[in-house]
C-alpha cells in the first residue's frame, strides 16, 4: 500500500519496490513493547473494539492506523533528519 500511495502521489523517486512489506507487529513491538494488535493500539492511543476484532476489514484498518501512528511518532522523535546542506562556492572561500 505504501508503494501504491507513492504512485498515486506521483512521487518521482519512489524508494519502495512493488513487493516491499512492513511487519507492523514487529514495528509495534519495537515502538510500544507489544506485538498484539489490541495492546499496541491501546498503548498508541488508538481506539480498539474487541467485539469488532478479528474481522478482516476492522483488523486491516486498525493495523493501518497503528502503522501510521508508528511512522508519525518516529517522525516526531526526529526519525526523519533534515536534508544535508550542500556547500556553496561562497562557503569554500571563507
Amino acid at each position: 500500500f505504501v508503494f501504491a500511495a507513492a504512485m498515486r502521489a506521483d512521487i518521482k523517486r519512489n524508494p519502495f519496490h512493488p513487493f516491499s512489506t512492513f511487519d507492523t507487529a514487529t514495528l509495534a513491538g519495537l515502538a510500544y513493547g507489544h506485538t498484539v494488535l489490541a495492546q499496541a493500539c491501546k498503548i498508541a492511543g488508538i481506539p480498539f473494539s474487541n467485539k469488532q476484532a478479528h474481522s478482516a476489514a476492522y483488523d486491516a484498518e486498525k493495523t493501518a492506523d497503528l502503522f501510521c501512528g508508528i511512522v508519525n511518532r518516529w517522525k516526531e522523535l526526529g526519525g526523519f533528519p533534515p536534508p544535508a546542506v550542500m556547500d556553496t562556492p561562497e562557503d569554500n572561500n571563507a
